[in-house]
C-alpha cells in the first residue's frame, strides 16, 4: 500500500499546487500543516538543504520543490497526465512555469507596495498578463489546451488569491476588459471539480492583510 504525505504550511501557493497534482491524479495523501516558526524533524530531515515546504513524501522518500514535485508526480501516477505527450508541447509547458515562478516577485509589488512603487508594480505586472495572455494562453480554456496541466497548477495562484491582493490594496490589475481570456481562465480554474474543493478558506484575507502590514511597518521603521 501506498504511503504518501504532504508538508505544507497554509496558504502557500507553491504547496495548493501539489494537492492540486495529487487530486487530479486521485491519490490519497496525508496532508501535514507545518509551523514554519517551528519547524518540525520531519521537515528539516526530509528537506535538510532548503528546510521549506512543500515536501511530498511517497513511501518515506521525500521529494522537494514544487515544480519537480510535479514532474515526480506525473511520472509516478501516469493517468491525467499534467504534461503533454508532444515534446515540444511538453517543453512550452515547462518554459511557461518557470516564467510564471521567475515573475512571481513582480506581482509581489502590488501587494507589498505603495506610492509610486504600487503603480511600478500595477503597470510591469499588466505587462506581463498580457505577455500570458496572448502568448501563453492563447484563447484556449486551459494553458494546456481543454484541460487543466501543468502550466496551470504553477498559475494558480492567480486565481485563488490575487484578488484578494486586489481588494486590500485597492487596484484592479486583472481587469474583464483588458484580459478577457485570463479572466474567463480564472473563473474556469476556480469552478473546476477538482480545484473548488481544495481552495483557500475565507480567512485569506485577514492573513494577507495582517502580512501586509507587518511588512509595510518593517519596511517605515527602516528607512
Amino acid at each position: 500500500m501506498e504511503e504518501v504525505k504532504v508538508l505544507g504550511a497554509w496558504p502557500s501557493p507553491f504547496v495548493y499546487r501539489v494537492l492540486w497534482a495529487l487530486d487530479i491524479k486521485g491519490v490519497k495523501y496525508e496532508y501535514i500543516e507545518e509551523d514554519l516558526m517551528n519547524k518540525s524533524e520531519l521537515l528539516l530531515n526530509s528537506n535538510p538543504v532548503y528546510k521549506k515546504i512543500p515536501v511530498l513524501i511517497h513511501n518515506g522518500k521525500p521529494i522537494c520543490e514544487s515544480t519537480i514535485i510535479f514532474e515526480y508526480i506525473d511520472e509516478t501516477w501516469p493517468h491525467n497526465p499534467l504534461l503533454p505527450k508532444d515534446p515540444y508541447q511538453k517543453a512550452m509547458a515547462r518554459f511557461w512555469t518557470k516564467f510564471c515562478d521567475d515573475k512571481v516577485t513582480v506581482f509581489a509589488k502590488v501587494f507589498l507596495c505603495v506610492g509610486e512603487e504600487l503603480e511600478e508594480g500595477v503597470k510591469e505586472s499588466k505587462e506581463i498578463l498580457k505577455i500570458i495572455e496572448e502568448q501563453a494562453l492563447g484563447g484556449n480554456k486551459y494553458f494546456g489546451g481543454e484541460e487543466i496541466g501543468l502550466t496551470d497548477l504553477a498559475f494558480g495562484w492567480l486565481a485563488t488569491g490575487f484578488d484578494i491582493f486586489e481588494e486590500i490594496v485597492g487596484v484592479k490589475v486583472v481587469d474583464a476588459e483588458s484580459f478577457p481570456g485570463l479572466h474567463a481562465w480564472i473563473h474556469n480554474f476556480r469552478n473546476h471539480h477538482l480545484i473548488k474543493r481544495n481552495l483557500p478558506d475565507d480567512k485569506l484575507r485577514t492573513i494577507f492583510v495582517s502580512k501586509r502590514d507587518m511588512y509595510l511597518a518593517s519596511k517605515s521603521a527602516s528607512d
